[in-house]
């Protein structure tokens, strides 16, 4: 392989291991001997509720009315990621996210209960291997992936890293109604071919045991087993395309059924033969130019069979270890979002010394259930949030932020507003 040909694979190696974080810090990739790739990205949060976060604070609004709020310390995402190119084309990728902090988890001697061993859950969080991959390049316009990737469908998924979103938290419609970040074990084909770039995949399917009405089939490509289901595949595409300067415009989507694809299936029930159909298309778009950040999403999702699944779930066994909802599941679910940033210091003379600082204002409309024929809606599941505040960048990988709003939601109910701060990274250390 000579100099170029090598220059030119790490720089597409670095590209790939994050997709949006790459692009996000410069406009062309920095070229190095190495063919190793290491990088990340994490938040820091803190944020006051002034409402109530009791369980009955929708079904019993007026109980909850004056109450005084809480705040929260959290540690949303820290991830780690690294890459290396073998050679000949094939090359790796890994991605693992902490969330909330992890997980930490002791067994004590209890010395005053009989000195019997008892297990201690110290922290709660998340620990996820989201990428795990291994690729062969034949060339810029088809590349073979398989392991564990990210879903690229819809525009946090594709772009979830904490400098592609001005809000301390991800954009809440997304992240309410689809799994965020979405991430399986599967097959991608992906290329470029001009303005155009492509990815294709085959998954497998999503659970409809685990789908409820705050979260729609959030929770879907969960998996509480030492293996994730596989009795149902299913397929996400999505195509960008960035011909004018500065502009990225996106179609995405997905389809697959959901139904069995559990360890405990219906064969002999009623609701055997049901598919489950779950069906997603997105379109979002991405404008930046010296001053000013425009991002905007709309989502549509249908799922087919809902009454029926609904009611399965709503009846499913109640031992104890079972790691099901038991909620009704909606039809529909759909958001909707846009938000804009002025760089202030973009128009001052000395602005080079002082980095970024983006006054933003963030909107977002959902409904996480669009009941099925017969069953009744529940109100609080359709929302808004309007938002804005602050993101300063003293350099481009840190960005301290600041954001106030309220979440809107139907008379009956009380609103939900909030304060937020956080601080975040992301950036590469090695590429």
């Amino acid at each position: 392989m000579n100099a170029t040909k090598s220059i030119s694979t790490i720089c597409t190696l670095a590209a790939l291991l994050c997709g949006p974080l790459a692009s996000a810090q410069t406009d062309t990739a920095t070229a190095t001997k190495s063919r190793l790739t290491v990088g990340g990205y994490g938040e820091t949060a803190y944020s006051h509720h002034f409402y109530s976060d009791n369980v009955f604070r929708y079904s019993h609004a007026d109980r909850y009315k004056d109450a005084p709020g809480y705040g929260r310390v959290d540690l949303p995402h820290a991830v780690i990621m690294l890459g290396y190119e073998f050679g000949h084309g094939w090359s790796v990728g890994t991605e693992i996210e902490f969330e909330h902090g992890g997980v930490e988890a002791a067994v004590e001697k209890e010395t005053e209960e009989t000195g019997e061993f008892e297990q201690e859950v110290e922290r709660g969080g998340e620990v996820a291997l989201e990428q795990f991959w291994v690729q062969k390049s034949f060339n810029r316009h088809l590349n073979v992936r398989a392991g564990h990737i990210v879903v690229p469908v819809g525009m946090t998924n594709n772009n979830h890293t904490p400098n592609m979103f001005f809000g301390v938290y991800r954009p809440e419609g997304e992240n309410t109604i689809m799994p965020c970040t979405w991430h399986e074990t599967g097959l991608s084909l992906w290329g470029q071919a001009g303005a155009w770039r492509y990815e294709a995949q085959l998954l497998p399917g999503l659970n409809s045991n685990l789908f409820n009405d705050q979260g729609w089939v959030h929770n879907g490509s969960a998996s509480p087993y030492e293996f994730r289901p596989a009795n149902a595949l299913a397929c996400a595409a999505r195509v960008d395309w960035t011909g004018i300067r500065g502009l990225r415009l996106s179609l995405s989507g997905y389809l697959g059924g959901s139904n069995n694809n559990d360890i405990v299936t219906d064969v002999n029930s009623r609701y055997k033969d049901l598919d489950g159909l779950v069906a997603i298309g997105c379109f979002d778009f991405a404008y930046r130019n010296r001053h000013v950040i425009v991002r905007g999403n709309v989502d549509y999702g249908h799922l087919s069979d809902a009454a029926a699944i609904s009611a399965r779930n709503k009846n499913q066994t109640t031992m104890t270890g079972n790691p099901y909802p038991h909620t009704f599941v909606g039809e529909a679910a759909w958001d909707a979002s846009i938000e804009a940033g002025v760089d202030l210091l973009s128009f001052a003379q000395w602005r080079r010394d002082h980095g970024k600082l983006y006054l933003f204002g963030r909107y977002d409309q959902y409904d996480s259930y669009i009941p099925a024929s017969g069953l009744t809606d529940i109100g609080w599941c359709s929302r808004q949030m309007v938002s804005g505040g602050v993101n300063y960048y003293p350099l481009p990988q840190v960005a301290l932020k600041a954001e106030g709003g309220v979440r809107l939601l139907g008379e009956q109910y009380n609103n939900e507003p909030f304060f937020a701060l956080g601080v975040t990274w992301t950036g590469f250390f090695v590429r």
